[in-house]
């Protein structure tokens, strides 16, 4: 019997080793011929084909060297359907294999998740710059909380947010204000969140806020017009009604508040603060404005003023008694060199800005998600920081969470 043309069973090491160049040579040809076989169309290489000779591939690349697995990787990159264990292999690998892949290749979304969730910093940042993010993909990205790859998110047009991701970067844009104007761009961005936001943005994102987000109520006025006799009629004994219609309604100041105020209106109110405002006459004043004691804190408290403003144009109070307010929380009305405080000019330029029916959306919303939305578990939340359990809340219960536990950036 003839011997082999070739004997791949060496019988010892040192026979081995004189080989060991041929046997490269060998491995980046086979390596090559393999990727060929995979890139090739059905009308080649049939589906059990393709798997065999990718499964191949994938035991020779766990030992091949990076070079060779970035060429598979660009060689492969312009298919439309990878084969699954090849292009696991492929994206995590180290990012000069897995980029072109990310940048370009056509990948399930089990596979980016996957990708996402076992690589680093690196590999997510150029997952979340794809031309076209699902929601489930976005979902796993805004999950790491890392900046970069949440603004990444936030600037990417084809990424399509979830409601539950949105409050994530929501929540980490409290820590990180590069995130705000991005996240204003939104078009996933709710009125709601934009309010709750409010609290912690700088005075530019805030003018934004109260410029693009405060809507009016003209439709739901006229669509509840005759609701609210109904509910009068049933001496408004249902809560979930009287709630809803309390935002609803034109009518801000608090009758029935005044009624009982030591003071003959809010007007007056405002005027016995001029000496000095003291939590009895700020809550007072809360009390004519229709508001609850926590939403009037949040105002009072505020660095800026904006919220002030767009307490005073909801009222109808004027921009006399804004300034007065003002001076009565002695707040600095101008600057060393004699200029109005920026502070100021920025409640000014709020006051300004909004009709009523607006400036009043906006009072009401705070007014509901601050004070409706606060049980016994939120306020435990808000005193933990437990930003983690926030899921099982609703949305106004969140929105308070958010507000309530802001550290404002101003």
């Amino acid at each position: 019997m003839s011997e082999p043309a070739y004997d791949l069973t060496p019988e010892s090491e040192a026979e081995a080793a004189p080989a060991a160049a041929p046997v490269r040579r060998a491995r980046v040809a086979l390596i090559k011929r393999l990727a060929d076989v995979v890139s090739l169309p059905s009308s080649r290489v049939n589906a059990f084909e393709r798997a065999i000779t990718s499964d191949l591939l994938v035991e020779i690349l766990r030992e091949a060297s990076l070079p060779e697995r970035e060429r598979v990787s660009r060689r492969v990159m312009t298919l439309t359907d990878i084969p699954y264990e090849l292009l696991r292999v492929l994206l995590q690998d180290e990012i000069s294999v897995a980029g072109p892949l990310l940048e370009e290749a056509v990948i399930p979304d089990p596979e980016l998740i996957a990708c996402a969730a076992a690589m680093g910093l690196e590999h997510r940042l150029i997952i979340a710059r794809r031309r076209e993010l699902s929601e489930v993909v976005v979902e796993q990205l805004s999950q790491t909380g890392e900046p970069d790859v949440l603004q990444a998110l936030l600037r990417n047009r084809g990424a399509r947010f979830t409601q539950g991701a949105l409050e994530r970067v929501m929540a980490a844009s409290r820590r990180d204000s590069l995130l705000l104007a991005q996240l204003l761009r939104r078009p996933e961005l709710r009125p709601s969140q934009a309010y709750v936001m409010f609290w912690w943005c700088a005075a530019e994102e805030r003018r934004i806020i109260l410029q693009r987000f405060a809507v009016s109520r003209d439709v739901l006025q006229d669509a509840a017009m005759d609701v609210f006799a109904m509910a009068a009629e049933e001496e408004w004994s249902d809560p979930l009604v009287r709630k809803a219609l309390q935002f609803i309604e034109r009518r801000q100041r608090n009758r029935a508040a005044q009624m009982r105020s030591a003071y003959a209106d809010l007007d007056a109110a405002v005027a016995a603060a001029e000496t000095g405002m003291t939590r009895a006459i700020a809550q007072e004043i809360g009390y004519l404005c229709g508001l609850k004691p926590t939403t009037t804190a949040k105002i009072f408290t505020d660095p800026g003023g904006e919220g002030l403003a767009v307490l005073c144009k909801s009222v109808g109070l004027s921009k006399a008694r804004l300034l007065s307010l003002w001076r009565s929380m002695r707040r600095p009305e101008h600057t060393s060199s004699g200029e109005v405080a920026p502070a100021l000019a920025n409640t000014l330029a709020a006051f300004d800005l909004m009709a009523v029916d607006r400036a009043q959306t906006v009072l009401r919303y705070w007014n509901w998600a601050l004070t409706s939305a606060l049980t016994p578990a939120l306020l435990q939340a808000v005193r933990e920081g437990d930003e983690e359990g926030l899921a099982q809340y609703s949305l106004p219960e969140r929105s308070a969470y958010l507000a309530l536990s802001a550290q404002s950036g101003r």
